[in-house]
């Protein structure tokens, strides 16, 4: 399964969202950090609309693992970003860049994603974006 997991990544790269949500299950439980759960796949398009509007990212240094019996795996990497335009009540964008890094965590069945958990710094983020 972390097959899935690795194109799931390698679709965020490209900023391929159709190729992202092509490695999930209809179902989909989307945890976000520090942010609501979002369910099903029109939920999580949303989000990546909202994310490729506000940020450009693209993530490096990453170590997938893999679950005895492939039904869970997780990620960690590094989050190299741009914050391009201002997310509500986060500081106001100029263009500053940022380098933070992450982890996610899966749940899979039947060769798709069930769940994904991203987890960050944001404290360390607003630091970043802030000077």
């Amino acid at each position: 399964m972390s097959e899935t997991v690795r194109a799931y990544f390698e679709a965020f790269n490209h900023g391929d969202v159709e190729g992202m949500l092509a490695c999930l299950s209809n179902d989909v439980r989307h945890f976000v950090n520090e942010g609501q759960v979002r369910t099903g796949k029109d939920a999580f398009r949303a989000f990546c609309d909202h994310m490729s509007h506000c940020y450009r990212e693209e993530l490096t240094d990453m170590v997938i693992f893999e679950a005895e019996g492939g039904t869970r795996a997780a990620a960690e990497y590094i989050v190299n970003g741009t914050y391009l335009a201002t997310d509500e009540g986060l500081p106001e964008a100029r263009g500053q860049t940022y380098r933070l890094p992450a982890g996610s965590f899966f749940s899979l069945e039947d060769g798709h994603i069930t769940r994904v958990v991203t987890y960050y710094n944001l404290a360390d983020w607003m630091r970043q974006v802030a000077a």
